[in-house]
């Protein structure tokens, strides 16, 4: 997919979500009086309260510890244009890494464990070139923000759904409140969807960055995401507790939760394939028409797909 359209892309889906939550929003309002209108106002207060304190839960729960400065980090973030983030490391299996931050805690950009003893350093360059993508596109902030949307929806529906179960029952508007509730969640999925579609597109601009600030990244990241599939696979069927780590999925580089999925792109190769012959494994499966309706559901890319893109930019 070309820059321009990747572009386009992302600024018609923020348009598609922004419009329909305005005019279902407003339609809601007015079938249901302005006592509904505190809501709104309580979820995003909620969110943002959530936003800034994100990243200290994020490192309680995966254990993330700040390590000394990289060279390697403030030269990719000097290329980058951005300040440099600070770099974490978080104690988990999982070959992974993610970008994440807040106004009071600052940029983060944490590499696992895993990742460290899955990758090799120039594969690691360029997999933290495209957490610096997400952190100067804003990715976070951006996808707090649609995220919001869809969260008064359900709030919504589920208030006005419990409303018309356990309200008066002499009341002629239960059934009303039941079809604004039906319908409130039926918004709230669609723009579940259009939220997801828009995170997928923002990985392919993260890749797109980390090609363009790190040499042969195209490359690089090609071999890294092949390997972070692969390796993520083994670990989940290992670990039991493995999948404790998807919380923040939306976060990492690679969504564990489809790592088994996409790594049957990979085929039976074995561990000591050299790593083009891994990335060229993967390029020779076709994407089906299962692999698209679960690429609907998933945080990021396929993984076939992912790979073809770097391949146009090399």
């Amino acid at each position: 997919m070309s820059l321009w359209k990747l572009r386009l892309s992302v600024i018609g889906t923020l348009a598609l979500i922004i419009g329909l939550s305005t005019l279902f929003f407003t339609v809601i309002l007015s079938l249901a009086g302005v006592n509904l209108m505190i809501l709104p106002f309580i979820v995003v207060i909620f969110n943002v309260i959530q936003w800034l304190i994100a990243p200290y839960l994020i490192d309680a729960m995966y254990r993330v510890k700040e390590v000394k400065k990289s060279e390697m980090v403030e030269r990719l973030s000097r290329n980058s244009g951005i300040k440099t983030p600070k770099l974490m490391k978080a104690n988990i299996p999982i070959p992974n890494a993610f970008a994440y931050g807040s106004p009071i805690a600052g940029s983060r950009v944490a590499v696992t464990n895993g990742l460290l003893e899955a990758l090799e350093t120039e594969e690691v360059e360029a997999v933290i070139g495209h957490e610096l993508g997400h952190l100067k596109h804003r990715d976070v902030q951006v996808m707090m923000f649609v995220s919001i949307l869809p969260a008064i929806f359900y709030y919504i529906g589920y208030s006005m759904l419990l409303s018309s179960m356990f309200g008066r029952r002499d009341e002629r508007g239960g059934g009303g409140a039941a079809v604004i509730g039906i319908a409130s969640i039926l918004v709230y999925w669609i723009l579940t969807m259009f939220t997801l579609y828009l995170s997928r597109l923002r990985e392919y601009f993260a890749d797109r960055h980390s090609a363009s600030i790190v040499e042969e990244g195209p490359r690089k990241l090609s071999e890294g995401l092949a390997k972070i599939v692969h390796s993520t696979s083994r670990v989940k069927k290992i670990r039991r507790d493995a999948n404790t780590f998807s919380s923040f999925k939306a976060l990492f580089i690679s969504d564990p939760d489809h790592a088994e999925l996409d790594s049957a792109s990979i085929g039976q190769m074995g561990a000591r394939a050299a790593d083009q012959k891994l990335v060229e494994e993967v390029l020779r499966r076709k994407v089906t028409t299962f692999d698209r309706v679960m690429e609907l559901f998933s945080t990021h890319p396929n993984i076939v797909k992912r790979l073809k893109a770097l391949q146009e930019l090399a």
